[in-house]
C-alpha cells in the first residue's frame, strides 16, 4: 500500500511538469556522416560491413603473430572503431574547409547585389562562387527556383540541405530583405563576411595554440602501446599476457588510455556554431 501510494504521488507530481520537446536525431547517422565527409554516393552498409571486415582481419593478423587472444580482441576493437574515425576527421575537415569559404561567398553575393542582381540570382551564383562542396546544392536551388519561382520555399530547402550555421545567418538576412525590403544588404553582407572572417581568425589562432598540447596527449597516450610493441620483438615477453591476468592488465590498460584519451578530447574541444535559427 506504501509503494502504490508512493507511486500515486509520484505521477501526480510528474504531471505538474512540462516536459520539453524531444530533439529529434538523424534516423541515418551513418548517411549524414558520409555526407559530410563527402561522399554521398557510399550506401550506408558499406561502414558496417567495412568495420566488420577491418575487425576480422586485424583482430585473425594479431592473433596469428602473437598468439595471444587479448591482443587480437584489442585490434578487432581498434579496428572497427578506425572506419567511423576517419569519416568523422575527414568531415572536420571538409567544415573547416567550408567555413574558411563562406567570407569570399558572402562577398561575391555583395558584388553581385551591388551591380542590380536579384536576390535568387545572387543565391545561385554560390553555384560557381560559393564554397566547393555546397556548390550542387546551390545549383539544385537555381534549377527550382527557375521551374517554380518561388524563393523562400526553396531557401528553407537549401537551408536544410546544407544545414550550416553561416548560411542559416545568411538565409535569414535574405528572407527579411526580401519580405520588408530595404536598401542596406549590402552594407549588411559586408558586415556579415568581416564577422565571419574574424570568427575564423579567432578559431585558428585557438585551433593552433592547442594542438601543442593535443599533439603531446597523443604522444602519451601511444607510448606505452609503442613500448609494449617493442618489448613484443623479444622472446617470451608476449607469454606473460597469454594468461587471464595478462588479459585483465592489457584490457584495463586499454580502457584507461580510451578514456584519458576522450575525456582529453572533451575538455579540450572548442565550442563548434551551434544553428540557433534551425
Amino acid at each position: 500500500m506504501g509503494a502504490l501510494l508512493g507511486i500515486g504521488v509520484f505521477c501526480v507530481w510528474w504531471s505538474c511538469w512540462v516536459r520539453p520537446p524531444r530533439v529529434r536525431r538523424p534516423r541515418h547517422r551513418v548517411r549524414a556522416l558520409l555526407d559530410a565527409a563527402g561522399w554521398p554516393d557510399v550506401p550506408a552498409a558499406a561502414v558496417p560491413l567495412g568495420c566488420l571486415l577491418a575487425a576480422v582481419v586485424a583482430g585473425s593478423t594479431a592473433l596469428a603473430l602473437t598468439g595471444v587472444p587479448a591482443l587480437g580482441v584489442g585490434a578487432c576493437v581498434a579496428a572497427a572503431w578506425a572506419p567511423p574515425a576517419v569519416l568523422r576527421h575527414r568531415a572536420g575537415r571538409f567544415a573547416q574547409e567550408a567555413s574558411a569559404q563562406w567570407p569570399d561567398a558572402v562577398d561575391a553575393m555583395t558584388a553581385s547585389v551591388r551591380a542590380g542582381a536579384t536576390l535568387p540570382e545572387a543565391v545561385a551564383l554560390l553555384a560557381v562562387r560559393g564554397p566547393v562542396r555546397h556548390r550542387p546544392a546551390f545549383a539544385r536551388f537555381a534549377a527550382a527556383h527557375r521551374a517554380s519561382g518561388s524563393f523562400e520555399a526553396g531557401l528553407d530547402r537549401l537551408r536544410q540541405e546544407i544545414a550550416d550555421p553561416a548560411f542559416d545567418r545568411l538565409a535569414a538576412t535574405l528572407r527579411m530583405t526580401r519580405q520588408v525590403g530595404g536598401s542596406d544588404l549590402g552594407s549588411t553582407l559586408r558586415t556579415f563576411s568581416g564577422y565571419l572572417r574574424e570568427d575564423a581568425r579567432t578559431r585558428g589562432e585557438l585551433q593552433a595554440r592547442q594542438s601543442w598540447t593535443v599533439s603531446a596527449a597523443r604522444l602519451a597516450v601511444a607510448a606505452p602501446w609503442i613500448v609494449l610493441a617493442l618489448l613484443a620483438t623479444r622472446p617470451g615477453t608476449l607469454v606473460a599476457f597469454a594468461d587471464g591476468t595478462g588479459a585483465f592488465v592489457l584490457g584495463g590498460g586499454a580502457a584507461l588510455t580510451l578514456g584519458s584519451y576522450r575525456l582529453m578530447l572533451r575538455l579540450g574541444r572548442l565550442p563548434a556554431p551551434r544553428r540557433v535559427l534551425a
